[in-house]
């Protein structure tokens, strides 16, 4: 395919972000300017000359502007191949003048939802003659450019500079690409309006998913796989894929999934004490709450100090300097806050390799949501597991009721046991994990697992006793069997918090008794596969 000179364009968008520095540098080539409404004026504000499009179509712009850019003389202008006979005559015959450059920007359908328009205002904010205009130019792109994001016009500029006024193929074609993922990803975010929040179909029959690269990354979950970041486009929850990263090499695949599994664990205790989560392969390994941030890191370290080595942190208050000095101590991948003051900066500045991101908030972790995942031939989709448990939700089950701290000690374990890899055990004293017992296949295992790295910890630090020695103990799903708990009662817990509902519920119950246990059920499942 040959350059297609630049004779024609028209111009009409919503984000007018550099549209008079591009209609001068095209006017300076001696390009005719056709434009529609707001872009026009815009447009003669900045000196240039621009012919309305009801003077090329003949055709005034009416209803409400709803009808100004579908007629003949437009589509006929964008879609006739130029090098065909019988369409250069229908031009010829039907006063249709080529044109050679498109560029338009959608109606802003996501901001007017974002900002909580009413229906109608959302309606009439779905554009029409924009995508056809788009599609028409795109579809042809042997013979039109098409524009549609801002981003792209120094590309174009450049483009012209280097072939004299003139696009090449390859330049077209992927401006053809953009073109309709630009369109597809606005029917998407118009069909996702639709679905969820005008008819609240949680599950429509059509599931349309759009999101846009943020960055190609370095290699996937293993050095032979590829891997990329997307975001979602149109309004959507912030998290680590908004973070700001203000240090250190680039992020990997690995670090990204770490990172939200530590933030979304860290703003389980959004506005509470200062809390620090420590994650290893998207396992919490230590989590612990203290009248300081240091104190709280102290605390989840020592949970698994071994497991804690090139692991991602996250807190849930500001990083200070001494935190950061604590958190140096050992090989330390990312570190995740709402915000970090100076002294923990400079702390890092140290580190070249360990990254920090800032989030500037934390996600709300009963936000609703869809969550999917990809199986062979298909899609899984489940909303977010956002239930919560209150202490009024709680049944106590057994002969001796919880004291308050080992009630507050079942609800903390509770929360950390949500985000731990089923079958999920986790023993937690004073706001602190004792031990965590994650993804093995039995939960008797598991406990086990938990209990062994309590030993471990008051080994190593040397503690009289362990910190499972009048513990909480929490699990994920029902005990199917009393095993697992008298696990937990054999590493000392003294009180246990679990969902119920095995058809064993009363051997567990009378093993618990028998033990002295308090126990409480939740009525509520959180395994996490």
């Amino acid at each position: 395919m040959s350059d297609v000179m630049i004779k024609r364009a028209l111009l009409s968008v919503s984000d007018k972000t550099g549209l008079a520095e591009l209609g001068a540098a095209l006017a300076a080539r001696g390009v005719e300017l056709v434009s529609t409404g707001g872009t026009a004026k815009a447009l003669r504000d900045a000196g240039l000359a621009v012919m309305d499009i009801s003077d090329l179509t003949g055709f005034p712009e009416m209803m409400d502007g709803r009808v100004k850019t579908l007629h003949p003389k437009v589509h006929g202008g964008l879609l006739a191949v130029r090098d065909n006979p019988e369409h250069a005559k229908a031009m010829a015959e039907h006063g249709i003048g080529a044109i050679d450059l498109v560029v338009v920007n959608l109606y802003p359908f996501a901001q007017t939802v974002a900002k909580g328009a009413s229906r109608d205002e959302i309606i009439e904010n779905i554009d029409i003659g924009g995508p056809s205009m788009v599609r028409s130019a795109a579809k042809n792109h042997a013979f039109v450019t098409i524009l549609t994001d801002p981003a792209d016009y120094p590309a174009f500029l450049a483009e012209l500079e280097q072939k004299n006024g003139a696009t090449g193929y390859d330049f077209r074609k992927l401006m053809a690409a953009r073109a309709y993922a630009a369109t597809a990803s606005y029917d998407a975010m118009i069909s996702q309006w639709f679905a969820f929040a005008d008819q609240q179909q949680f599950f429509p029959e059509t599931l349309a998913i759009t999101a846009k690269r943020a960055e190609e990354l370095r290699y996937g979950e293993n050095p032979h796989q590829r891997a990329a970041l997307y975001v979602p486009v149109g309004p959507h929850a912030k998290g680590i894929a908004q973070a700001e990263q203000l240090q250190g090499k680039e992020l990997s695949y690995n670090n990204l999934s770490d990172a939200d599994a530590a933030l979304e664990l860290v703003a389980e205790f959004r506005g509470q004490d200062p809390a620090v989560v420590i994650v290893k392969h998207a396992n919490p390994c230590g989590v612990a709450q203290g009248a300081s941030l240091l104190e709280a890191w102290q605390g989840a370290l020592q949970c698994d100090d071994v497991s804690a080595f090139g692991g991602i942190v996250a807190v849930n208050v500001p990083l200070d300097g001494p935190t950061a000095e604590a958190i140096c101590e050992i090989f330390t991948e990312v570190v995740v806050a709402p915000a970090a003051d100076d002294d923990a900066r400079a702390v890092f500045a140290k580190k070249k390799n360990l990254r920090l991101l800032i989030t500037g908030d934390l996600p709300d972790p009963r936000r609703p949501g869809m969550l999917i995942k990809p199986i062979t031939g298909g899609l899984l989709a489940q909303s977010r597991d956002n239930g919560a448990v209150l202490p009024a939700d709680l049944k106590v089950v057994t002969k001796r009721e919880p004291t308050a701290q080992e009630l507050k000690d079942c609800l903390f374990a509770w929360t950390v046991a949500r985000h731990v890899k089923s079958n999920a055990i986790v023993y937690a004293k004073d706001g602190i994990t004792a031990g965590i017992g994650a993804g093995q296949m039995n939960r008797r295992d598991s406990s086990r697992i938990a209990a062994l790295k309590a030993a471990e910890a008051a080994e190593k630090f040397g503690w009289a006793r362990s910190r499972a020695v009048g513990s909480a103990v929490a699990s994920d799903a029902f005990f199917p069997f009393a095993d697992g708990l008298l696990a937990a009662a054999e590493a000392g817990a003294t009180a246990v918090i679990q969902p119920g509902g095995s058809i064993r519920d009363d051997d567990v119950i009378a093993a618990a008794d028998a033990h002295g246990l308090a126990m409480v059920f939740t009525g509520m499942r959180h395994f996490r596969h």
